[in-house]
């Protein structure tokens, strides 16, 4: 289904955005929400804590957020039209929650569920080990709380290009960050639990990418990479209509932008 077609009041959209700094980046995006205001929004690398959020400005838009922030570095939020229920905030591991990257609650019967999955590094360096290891971690978090059979949409930033369309260039991109064998086998682990990549369902053939390097005006020749993903179980697949990248936030000027799009999947529920 076109974008254009996704007006009708039953829509249901949820939105995956790496900010990369809300405090940097809070006019954009409340001005991309007065453009498309989505149900729900999934935000990524807020780099700012709880207090410093800017929960009053979403809050005159009409959205109550639930935030697990870190001064600096990484941060979720959910953004919501719709109070949230049995909210939670990290995967219950001291280790791994050191780094604020998970955070979810629940709609009716649908899980909402945010992460920002560590960038990486080359292989055999200590970030490399980290992010396959938090991988495997929240697999394990997923398998001890919820069920294939449940209602899921999992968003977030998972810093993997799962297939070589889903690069600009694989012959360049081949065996870096991102697009390493291992990489690819952990978000393909993830996918095994019971996901359905909700883009690629949707497009099999299509290319689109979601971040594009600040450095040489890569966003204008369209030389990105697909590292941001709706993901949603079985039980969800009846509901999905459309999974579309929105570029108006992306190709901004000024204020500059994040070096993501925002993603938003439709649902009609």
């Amino acid at each position: 289904m076109m974008q254009e077609e996704n007006k009708s009041n039953k829509s249901f959209k949820v939105a995956s955005y790496n900010v990369n700094s809300i405090n940097t980046r809070k006019e954009l995006v409340l001005s991309w929400l007065g453009r498309d205001p989505v149900d729900v929004l999934c935000m990524q690398e807020l780099k700012t804590t709880d207090e410093n959020f800017p929960r009053d400005d979403f809050l005159k838009k009409g959205y109550e957020c639930y935030t697990y922030g870190q001064r600096t570095y990484n941060g979720v939020a959910i953004c919501s039209r719709q109070p949230l229920e049995s909210v939670f905030k990290g995967i219950g591991d001291p280790v791994y929650d050191e780094e604020k990257r998970v955070i979810g609650g629940r709609l009716g019967e649908v899980w909402i569920i945010n992460v920002y999955f560590p960038h990486g590094d080359r292989r055999g360096e200590k970030k490399f080990y980290w992010k396959l290891r938090f991988y495997d971690r929240f697999l394990l978090f997923l398998t001890e709380r919820f069920s294939p059979d449940e209602k899921i949409v999992l968003v977030g930033d998972m810093n993997v290009a799962l297939e070589d369309i889903d690069v600009y260039d694989p012959i360049l991109l081949k065996d870096t960050i991102g697009t390493m064998k291992e990489e690819r086998e952990a978000l393909l682990r993830l996918l095994s639990w019971g996901f359905v990549d909700a883009f690629r369902y949707l497009y099999p053939q299509k290319r689109q990418f979601t971040w594009w390097d600040y450095i040489g005006g890569m966003v204008w020749k369209d030389q990105g990479m697909r590292i941001d993903y709706v993901l949603v179980t079985k039980p969800m697949l009846p509901y999905l209509r459309d999974v579309y990248v929105d570029m108006w936030a992306r190709k901004r000027r000024n204020p500059k932008p994040s070096d993501h799009a925002p993603l938003v999947g439709v649902f009609e529920i």
